[in-house]
C-alpha cells in the first residue's frame, strides 16, 4: 500500500511512525528540514522536502499510484487544497484534517464531490474523549467496543489496590468470580509497556489496562481499589472548540457545567450559543475566582486552554481543592506519559487522538475498529474473523501468538467471551487484541 503524508508535524509523524511498522510504501512531505530529518533519523519512511500543494512535486512521488492521502498540516486551508489536487490527480483515498466543526456537521456539501473522502476534526475527537472519561470517572483511560459490550480500562494503582505485590495468576485465582484479562502495564521507569503473563507482580503507581466484558465492569472497582464516583458537577477552563464541543455533550446528559472564558467577548457569545452552561469572563488561573466559583463543590475538572503549562497547573490547583477527576489538554506528547506521576488523572492529546482516528481508515478490510491508549504507544484492535483465517486453524495457546500482543475477548453472536488458551476462534466472531507497534504486521496475518 503506498500512502502519502503532508505534514511532518505532531500528527504526521505519530501516523508515519505506525505505518513505519508495517514496511508500507511511506512518503512524508513538508517545507520543514529539519522536522524531515527528525524522521529519516527515528523512521524507515521516504521524506521529500517541499510544497504538497505542488502539481509537479505529488507527480514526482507517484500521486497516480497512490492509495491514500493524508492531508494533515497545521492549515485547514491547505490540506482542503492538498486533497482537492491529490485526488484530481489519482490517489484512491484522501483523509483531511480539518479545524472548522461545521463541516462534519452539514447536510448541504458532498465534499467527497470535490476529492474529500473522510475530514477528521482533532477538536471534536478530543471532546468525545472527555465526555467517555467522565463517564467512566474512576479510570483514566476507557476504550468501548461493540457499543460497551467489551471495555479496555486503565487505571494506576494506589496503596489502596487489592492487586498490589500479587502476581497476575494470583489476581486471577482471587477474583475468580469477575471476569477480566489483564493486557498491560506500564510502569515508572520503564519505557517499554509491559504485556504481562502469569508471573507479573503488580506494583504501587502501575498504570494497569484491563480488558472486561460489560458485565464486570462495576465489579471491577474493588479489585483496584477505587469507588465508582458520581460525576455530575463539571468545571471547564477555556472556550476553545474542545471546550464549547465538551460542555455541549456534557449538558446533553444532564452534566451541571460551569464553563471559565478569559476573553470577554468570546464568553459572551458561548454564553448565547450554550444556553444550559453557566459562563464565567474570568481567569481560570485565578485561585480566588475558582474559590468564588465553588471548585470545592466540583467533581470533575476539564483544561482545555490552549496552553498546556496553564493546563496542568490548573488541574493540580483542582486537585488540591478536592477535586475527584482531572483532565488537561496538553500539547506535547511527550507529558502524556507523566500525568499519573504529577497528581492529574488523565491528560489528553487532541493530535494523538486524531493520528489514532486517522489510522483506522488506513487498516484493511478485516479490522472493525482501532483505538489508541493514552498512557502507551500502542493500539487496541477489534478483527473481525474472516472465512479460512489463520486464527481459525487452531485453538489460541497453539497458534504462536506474538510475544507483544495479547486477546481481550471474543464477541460472538452479541455475546461476550473471556478468552484462554483453550479457546477456539470461529468464523464470524469479533476479537479483541491488544498490540505493541512491532507485532501489529504479524498479528494482522494471523486475521488473514
Amino acid at each position: 500500500m503506498k500512502i502519502i503524508i503532508a505534514g511532518a508535524g505532531d500528527v504526521g509523524f505519530h501516523l508515519a511512525k505506525l505505518l513505519s511498522y508495517e514496511s508500507q510504501d511511506t512518503y512524508v512531505i513538508d517545507f520543514d528540514g529539519e522536522k524531515l530529518n527528525y524522521i529519516n533519523n527515528h523512521l524507515d519512511v521516504i521524506t521529500k522536502k517541499g510544497d504538497a500543494t505542488s502539481i509537479k512535486l505529488l507527480k514526482e512521488i507517484g500521486i497516480e499510484s497512490t492509495d491514500i492521502l493524508l492531508a494533515v498540516t497545521e492549515s485547514q486551508n491547505t490540506n482542503f487544497t492538498i486533497s482537492v489536487i491529490g485526488k484530481s490527480l489519482g490517489a484512491k483515498k484522501t483523509i483531511a484534517r480539518i479545524d472548522n466543526p461545521e463541516f462534519l456537521e452539514n447536510d448541504h456539501i458532498d465534499f467527497k464531490k470535490f476529492g474529500l473522502d473522510y475530514m477528521i476534526s482533532p477538536e471534536e475527537l478530543a471532546a468525545d474523549e472527555i465526555k467517555m472519561l467522565l463517564n467512566q470517572s474512576s479510570f483514566n483511560d476507557t476504550v468501548t467496543f461493540e457499543n460497551g459490550l467489551f471495555n479496555v480500562m486503565g487505571t494506576s494503582l494506589d496503596f489502596k489496590s487489592p492487586l498490589l505485590n500479587t502476581t497476575v495468576r494470583e489476581a486471577r485465582a482471587t477474583f475468580s468470580s469477575v471476569e477480566f484479562i489483564i493486557i498491560a502495564i506500564k510502569r515508572e521507569g520503564i519505557s517499554q509497556t509491559i504485556i504481562p503473563r502469569g508471573d507479573t507482580a503488580f506494583k504501587l503507581n502501575d498504570q494497569v489496562y484491563f480488558s472486561v466484558p460489560h458485565y464486570s465492569v462495576d465489579k471491577l472497582y474493588p479489585i483496584v481499589g477505587k469507588e465508582h464516583l458520581t460525576i455530575k458537577n463539571v468545571m471547564i477552563l477555556g472556550g476553545s472548540s474542545i471546550g464549547a464541543k465538551t460542555a455541549r455533550n456534557l449538558c446533553k446528559e444532564n452534566f451541571k457545567v460551569t464553563l471559565i472564558e478569559k476573553q470577554r467577548e468570546k464568553s459572551l457569545l458561548l454564553a448565547e450559543e450554550l444556553n444550559e452552561t453557566l459562563l464565567i469572563n474570568g481567569d481560570g488561573r485565578d485561585i480566588e475566582l475558582l474559590e468564588e466559583e465553588n471548585i470545592r463543590g466540583m467533581d470533575a475538572f476539564v483544561a482545555v486552554t490552549g496552553d498546556s503549562e496553564t493546563n496542568i497547573m490548573s488541574c493540580l490547583v483542582a486537585k488540591s481543592k478536592g477535586v475527584k477527576k482531572t483532565i488537561a489538554l496538553v500539547e506535547n506528547m511527550d507529558y502524556i506519559n507523566i500525568s499519573q506521576t504529577i497528581g492529574i488523572n488523565t491528560l489528553i492529546n487532541k493530535k494523538l487522538i486524531a493520528a489514532s482516528s486517522i489510522f483506522r481508515h488506513i487498516r484493511k478490510g478485516e479490522i472493525l475498529a482501532l483505538a489508541n491508549l493514552h498512557n502507551i504507544d500502542a493500539e487496541v484492535f477489534e478483527f473481525e474473523v474472516l472465512p479460512g483465517a489463520k486464527v481459525t486453524k487452531k485453538i489460541i495457546k497453539e497458534l504462536n501468538f506474538p510475544r507483544d500482543a495479547v486477546f481481550g475477548g471474543i464477541i460472538r453472536d452479541g455475546k461476550a467471551l473471556i478468552s484462554d488458551g483453550d479457546f477456539q476462534v470461529l468464523s464470524g466472531d469479533k476479537v479483541i487484541v491488544f498490540c505493541l507497534p512491532e507485532a501489529i504486521h504479524i498479528v494482522e496475518d494471523l486475521f488473514r
